[in-house]
């Protein structure tokens, strides 16, 4: 480049998504961002027809900022059988400042839910790298209940310091507790079948790209996490009482 050079940008998605009719869950919509809900087994994008950001357009209503997208898009993922909360761009600078925000780690934060199998600690840390990348987790143990299957399984609360692909997932099959439901990295044996993965995306904290205005959202415990404890403790109960 030269003093006198002409830079241009060039927009190459000219073509809108076609859109995907799912009915999602807003948690929280402005003219820079919305806030959703992702349910399991739906990618939040890729090259199939029914994804989260096809289903934007049909959810979200378009900003009248200057700096409008085209069309909504995530900032972040989350796996395919990974539910919860999901940050949405709707302004250009918006999706330019949440990316650096979730690149640094910086003005913003994640906590998880999950049902691991066995009886995890009360709380601890975990800091196994991921793909040759140093990464952190901490988690705190929120119930524990017998299992005939599993002797016990717990479910706690997770919060990752870093944002490696696959980190809370790695890190409790790591520390001796996957995630229940878990065929990439469960033991052998012991992996539910059917049910998905035990695991979602239930609160974030993070600064507003334009007003600076600290925001926070929190989804409950999902029923079908509190089902299956229960089921658990139940079938526990009734052979024990039996023999």
């Amino acid at each position: 480049m030269k003093k006198g050079d002409v830079i241009t940008f060039v927009d190459l998605e000219l073509t809108p998504p076609k859109s995907y009719h799912l009915k999602l869950d807003i948690i929280f919509e402005d003219e820079d961002l919305a806030v959703i809900f992702k349910p399991a087994g739906i990618s939040v994008s890729g090259n199939q027809f029914k994804t989260i950001q096809n289903a934007l357009m049909f959810n979200i209503t378009p900003s009248v900022k200057t700096d409008a997208l085209n069309w909504p898009l995530p900032v972040h993922r989350l796996d395919n059988q990974t539910s919860g909360i999901l940050l949405i761009a709707k302004s250009k600078m918006a999706r330019v400042k949440l990316g650096q925000a979730f690149e640094t780690k910086v003005d913003i934060s994640k906590t998880y839910q999950a049902v691991v199998i066995g009886e995890i600690d009360e709380e601890g840390e975990m800091s196994t790298d991921v793909d040759g990348k140093q990464s952190l987790s901490t988690y705190k143990r929120l119930k524990v209940v017998r299992s005939l299957k599993n002797k016990f399984l717990s479910l706690v609360e997770l919060s990752p310091k870093t944002g490696r692909t696959h980190q809370l997932r790695t890190h409790c099959a790591t520390i001796g507790n996957p995630i229940l439901g878990d065929k990439l990295y469960g033991v052998e044996g012991m992996i539910l079948k059917n049910k998905g993965l035990f695991l979602c995306a239930t609160g974030i904290s993070f600064l507003h790209p334009i007003t600076n205005q600290e925001l926070t959202f929190d989804v409950k415990t999902p029923y079908k996490f509190l089902r299956r404890l229960e089921n658990e403790a139940e079938r526990f109960q009734n052979y024990s009482t039996k023999f």
